[in-house]
C-alpha cells in the first residue's frame, strides 16, 4: 500500500484540460452478457460517441448539458412534452455517479487521491434509446478523465473498469450488464466469456481482443424515434431467475452463437457469420416475443432480411447491425428499403482497440 500512497502524493499538477471519448457499442453475437453467464462478441462503434472534458477548478463542478440536461422551458406544456419524449434523464447524474463510485473504489483500495478540484462537462451524439449504450459511453469517458486527473490509471486494472462503469449506472437504477462497458473500455472487437465459473472465480469475465480487420463490411440501421430498449429485458430475466427451462436453454444457445461466431470470424467464414446473426435474433425473438421486442424493432430486422441480408439487434432494440453477403448491389437494395421504411442507415465504422501502453501493463 505504501507504493500507492507514494505515487498519489507525488502527483504533478494535471494538464489544463483532459478530454476523453467513448464510443457506442454493437453487440455482434451472443449478448446474454454476465447477467446470464453468457458469452458475447461486441465492438466499439465509431459512428457515434460521447466526450467528457475535465479541467481543474476552484470548486468541483458538474456542468449540465444545454440540450440533454434542459431545465429552462418556454412553458409548462413544453416541460411536459419534453419529459414524455426524453424522460428525466440527462448526463449530469451519470457524471455524479461515476465520481462517487470512483472515490469509493479508491478509498476501499487505499489509493490516495490529491485534493485538487475539477469541472466536468460532456457532449454526445449517440441517438437515444437505440441500444448503442449512450449512457455508459458518458460514464466510461468520465472515468478515463478521472484516471488521468488523479494519475491512478496504473493502479486500477483494465478488467475492473467496466465494473466501475456498471456500478455507477446501477447507482441510478439502470438495469444493465458488463458487455457494453467492456467494449467501451477496451475498444475494438472483443470476445467476452462470462461463464459462471469464471465470474465466481474472478468477479469479472475473460476479455479477449480480436483483430477488427477480420470483420466484413457491416451496416447500422436505426430509428429516429425508437422504442425504449430498457423495457425488453423485464419478464425474461424473472423467468431465468425462476428456473424456466426454455429460457435457460435458449440463453445457453445464444451464448454458443458467440463461440461459433468467434471461430467463423477468425476463419473469415462470413456465410457462417450471416447464419449466426440470424439465429441470434431468432433465439431472442422466441424468448421475448413480438410484443416485448416491439413492431418497429422487428421491422428493422425484417427490412434487411427481405433483401437477403443477415440482421440482429445491436443490443436490446432501437438499432440493428446488418451484413450484406451480396456486396454492393445488395447494400443498395438495403439503402432503398430503409429509405422507404423511414429508417436511417450508415456503414459501420469499427473503432480500433483503445488501451494505452499504461493500460496494458495492468492486464492480468
Amino acid at each position: 500500500m505504501e507504493e500507492k500512497s507514494t505515487a498519489a502524493a507525488a502527483v504533478a499538477a494535471p494538464p489544463t484540460v483532459i478530454e476523453h471519448k467513448a464510443y457506442g457499442r454493437v453487440g455482434l453475437l451472443g449478448n446474454p452478457s454476465d447477467v446470464y453467464y453468457g458469452r458475447t462478441l461486441s465492438f466499439s462503434l465509431g459512428n457515434f460517441w460521447a466526450t467528457v472534458q475535465l479541467h481543474p477548478s476552484h470548486d468541483l463542478v458538474i456542468k449540465p448539458h444545454p440540450t440533454h440536461d434542459l431545465v429552462q422551458f418556454s412553458s409548462l406544456n413544453h416541460l411536459v412534452d419534453r419529459l414524455q419524449s426524453e424522460g428525466y434523464y440527462g448526463g449530469v447524474r451519470l457524471l455524479m455517479a461515476i465520481c462517487k463510485v470512483f472515490f469509493k473504489h479508491c478509498k476501499e483500495n487505499e489509493i490516495n487521491l490529491h485534493s485538487l478540484n475539477f469541472t466536468l462537462s460532456y457532449d454526445t451524439n449517440i441517438p437515444r434509446q437505440t441500444g448503442l449504450s449512450g449512457s455508459s459511453a458518458i460514464v466510461t469517458a468520465a472515468l478515463n478523465c478521472l484516471l488521468d486527473f488523479y494519475k491512478v490509471r496504473h493502479l486500477i486494472k483494465v478488467e475492473i473498469r467496466p465494473k466501475l462503469v456498471l456500478s455507477a449506472e446501477k447507482e441510478l437504477g439502470i438495469v444493465a450488464g458488463l458487455q457494453d462497458r467492456v467494449a467501451q473500455v477496451y475498444g475494438g472487437l472483443v470476445y467476452m466469456d462470462f461463464s459462471k465459473d469464471i465470474m465466481d472465480r474472478l468477479g469479472h469475465g475473460i476479455y479477449t481482443p480480436m483483430d477488427i480487420s477480420l470483420l466484413p463490411p457491416l451496416h447500422l440501421i436505426y430509428a429516429e424515434n425508437p422504442s425504449d430498449s430498457g423495457k425488453v429485458h423485464s419478464t425474461v430475466r424473472k423467468r431465468w431467475l425462476d428456473g424456466d427451462k426454455f429460457i435457460i436453454s435458449s440463453m445457453e444457445k445464444v451464448a454458443d452463437v458467440a463461440v461459433e461466431g468467434r471461430t467463423a470470424i477468425l476463419e473469415k467464414n462470413y456465410d457462417k457469420l450471416a447464419d449466426l446473426m440470424n439465429r441470434n435474433f431468432d433465439l431472442r425473438r422466441s424468448m421475448f416475443g413480438n410484443d416485448a421486442l416491439g413492431a418497429m424493432n422487428i421491422e428493422m430486422v425484417e427490412v434487411a432480411r427481405r433483401i437477403g441480408a443477415a440482421s440482429k439487434f445491436t443490443g436490446s432494440g432501437g438499432a440493428v447491425v446488418v451484413y450484406c453477403p451480396g456486396g454492393a448491389s445488395q447494400v443498395k437494395l438495403l439503402e432503398d428499403a430503409c429509405q422507404k421504411a423511414g429508417f436511417s442507415i450508415q456503414p459501420v465504422q469499427v473503432v480500433p482497440a483503445l488501451l494505452t501502453e499504461e493500460d496494458m501493463k495492468t492486464l492480468s
